[in-house]
């Protein structure tokens, strides 16, 4: 075979044939369309040579197997039909694998995702490594997809209707613990017998595909057509209260797993097939897909061209509260950097370890991850009422609280007890970088990098930079927060920077229809249909009332009477409420509160009579075009530096409907014409915050999309 195949095919003295899957030119295997006659080759090879005995699929990639199907191929489709009879070549290629008459045996490390599960899943036996690195999943529902090459049909076949579904309709990935329970692969072994362990397995297999064994209530459930129609229905319903009808994807995967199961095989392939070409074409994956290409993009990038980041040995970590502690956690165990935690009390580091420990116990119990690990990760972690140990470390993340003095303060300590050349990094969510880097002896190395909480799990870190911050220091922060497992997006400073600029003006209007009477379940109701985690309300109780009336003066200092909030906030925080944190705000919480009741003492206090006046997509357009607006402004002034940053942002920091693609692709989606029209009608009712932003006119009188 040439170099230029991605398979390659070595026949082993004992009649094992081992076929590496190393695509190259790529740090990971992805499927592409030409490699369905290249292991058309290989299967005419292996069929015609009765010396073989058993085969093994392999990865030659260090840390994955097969991470998925290369998207850009749904991309190159330009019809239904196109995305059709690529599924329908997928099925075949893998069918093929299957049918081979000698054993056929998948040994995966690491990623084995997507099309790279399917393939596993045709092999008659899976053996996968104990590494943390390795996972199993169907992810395709997050790119609006179902699987297309069998997964739909194969894996509840291995695993039952009921965890088969969960998966793909979730995208859920398991380690390789939970794979075995589940009796998606056959045996674990340590990376270093993997190929032993497969070939061992290859030599005494049965040719023929694994059954699911089910047990307890799952086997009695499965068993008559009665049992699974309940089982059907209840996964369509959980899917579709997250959902609220916005992914065509879920209907559609729980038909094709029932076609399978109901009809047989060939009628539930035919339907994956036609399933997976229409998918395809609806705009709700066409966005989804943009998303993956824009955060691949941006994994390559280094936030400064032709700058390469300083290497991060050790971090300090200022104020062991809520972000410090979870700012240290993601350091250790996700970046495997270790992290010395400074605070003014030995409660406050205590707090910040136990945060740690909490997170990774769980990870104990639940078996994805070793007790070893945890007490690695945690001997990582270190605290100290002083400076002691700051003069090794080379980047220092400040979590105190969001006092301008303060944070100076921390920069002049840190600038005196720690070493050559450490970066100040201060995790702000509201005070210009430009006012903390007064005063600073070297103010190239302050930055802001604004986390959002709960760190561990928001997906999104800003990178704030000031006119004097240097290209390393970008390049080294935005190396950092990747190695946290954040997507990183660099802006420029100004006030609230980015996300909370845009989301000021988004939960002003919310308070706003809500003094003019709209019920808060309405208003929320309104804003999660549109595709939303949270309504906007429910934001307010969770960030805190109190917080949001501290940044709106801040906002109107800065930006101008646009981002007036009403007076709503005077008198809720004159009444105490804070939200969540003291379990007094627009919903009610605390001990014996069942689901999520209003509290409807906030009507009286705020002098209104509840009565839905304007239907939910009417509310969502007040709430959401100001939001739009402001992201215009902020590609405009240069807060950000391309609309690909913008949608970025808003979808991992505030959760903007990713099925809508960001608020500019959702822009251009509209018409920006149309997003004009509807701005400065408004504006005529409802003031002149509606006024579009001179970019938006600009485009829409020159016809212009922000994506050309």
């Amino acid at each position: 075979m040439t170099d230029n195949n991605a398979f390659h095919l070595d026949i082993r003295d004992d009649g094992i044939a081992v076929i590496t899957i190393d695509v190259p030119g790529e740090r990971m295997n992805t499927l592409k369309d030409s490699f369905a006659d290249e292991v058309g080759r290989l299967m005419n090879r292996l069929e015609d040579n009765s010396d073989v005995k058993g085969v093994v699929f392999i990865s030659g990639k260090p840390d994955s197997f097969i991470a998925g199907a290369d998207i850009n191929m749904i991309n190159d489709c330009e019809t239904a039909a196109d995305t059709e009879s690529l599924a329908r070549k997928g099925q075949a290629m893998f069918d093929r694998i299957e049918q081979l008459n000698v054993p056929v045996v998948a040994a995966i490390h690491g990623a084995c995702l997507g099309g790279g599960l399917e393939l596993a899943m045709a092999c008659h036996v899976r053996v996968c490594t104990d590494s943390e690195k390795t996972a199993l999943g169907l992810p395709e529902v997050q790119l609006g997809l179902l699987p297309g090459s069998g997964g739909t049909q194969r894996l509840p076949a291995l695993v039952g209707v009921q965890q088969g579904l969960t998966m793909i309709l979730t995208g859920k990935q398991l380690r390789a613990k939970q794979a075995l329970k589940a009796g998606l692969v056959h045996e674990i072994v340590p990376h270093s017998i993997l190929l032993d362990a497969a070939v061992k397995q290859a030599k005494k297999a049965k040719a023929k595909p694994a059954k699911a064994n089910l047990k307890g209530v799952s086997k009695l459930l499965e068993a008559t057509a009665y049992g699974r129609g309940i089982i059907y229905k209840k996964a369509g319903e959980q899917a579709q209260a997250k959902a609220k009808g916005n992914y065509p994807a879920i209907d559609k995967i729980i038909k094709a797993v029932k076609t399978g199961v109901e009809k047989g095989r060939d009628a539930g392939l035919d339907y994956e097939a036609r399933a997976f070409g229409e998918l395809a074409m609806t705009p709700e994956s066409y966005q989804l897909r943009q998303i993956f290409f824009a955060t691949t993009e941006m994994k390559k990038e280094t936030g400064a061209d032709g700058v390469k980041p300083g290497e991060v040995k050790r971090v300090g970590v200022l104020g062991g509260g809520l972000m410090g502690g979870g700012i240290a956690f993601v350091t250790a165990a996700k970046a495997g950097i270790p992290a010395r935690i400074k605070d003014i009390s030995p409660e406050g580091i205590t707090h910040a370890l136990h945060y740690s420990y909490e997170r990774l116990n769980k990870k104990v119990k639940r078996r994805h991850m070793r007790r070893a690990e945890l007490e690695k990760t945690m001997l990582s972690l270190s605290g100290s009422l002083d400076y002691s140990g700051f003069d090794r470390v080379d980047v220092v993340i400040e979590a105190v609280f969001e006092d301008l003095d303060l944070k100076k303060k921390m920069v002049a300590d840190v600038e005196s007890h720690g070493k050559e050349g450490v970066i100040f990094a201060t995790n702000t969510s509201s005070l210009p970088i430009t006012q903390i880097a007064e005063g600073a002896q070297y103010p190239e190395r302050v930055i802001g990098l604004h986390y959002f909480s709960p760190v561990d799990k928001m997906p999104l870190a800003e990178i704030i930079t000031h006119e004097q911050t240097s290209k390393e220091t970008i390049a080294t922060t935005v190396a950092l927060a990747k190695k946290q497992g954040k997507t990183p997006i660099v802006v420029k400073d100004g006030a609230g920077f980015f996300v909370n600029r845009i989301l000021a003006p988004y939960m002003n209007e919310a308070a706003r229809l809500l003094i003019g009477g709209e019920p808060i379940e309405h208003i929320d109701k309104s804003l999660v249909k549109f595709g939303f985690p949270v309504g906007p309300i429910t934001l307010l109780d969770e960030v805190g009332i109190d917080v949001a009336a501290k940044v709106a003066p801040i906002l109107v200092k800065e930006l101008g009477t646009r981002f007036e909030a009403p007076a709503a906030f005077d008198k809720l925080i004159g009444d105490d409420r804070k939200g969540k944190k003291n379990n007094k705000g627009f919903y009610q919480y605390g001990k014996g509160v069942k689901g999520k009741p209003v509290d409807k003492s906030v009507y009286s206090l705020l002098n209104i009579e509840p009565q839905a006046k304007h239907d939910g997509e009417e509310i969502a357009e007040l709430c959401v075009l100001p939001m739009l607006n402001e992201a215009a402004y902020c590609l405009q002034e240069g807060i950000i530096r391309s609309a690909r940053d913008g949608d970025i942002g808003s979808v991992f920091g505030i959760g903007f409907p990713p099925f809508r693609g960001g608020p500019f692709r959702y822009m251009d989606a509209e018409g920006i014409g149309s997003i004009v029209k509807r701005m400065e009608r408004l504006a005529e009712k409802r003031g002149d915050r509606y006024q579009p932003a001179p970019l938006l006119k600009q485009m829409a009188e020159q016809g212009k999309r922000f994506y050309e």
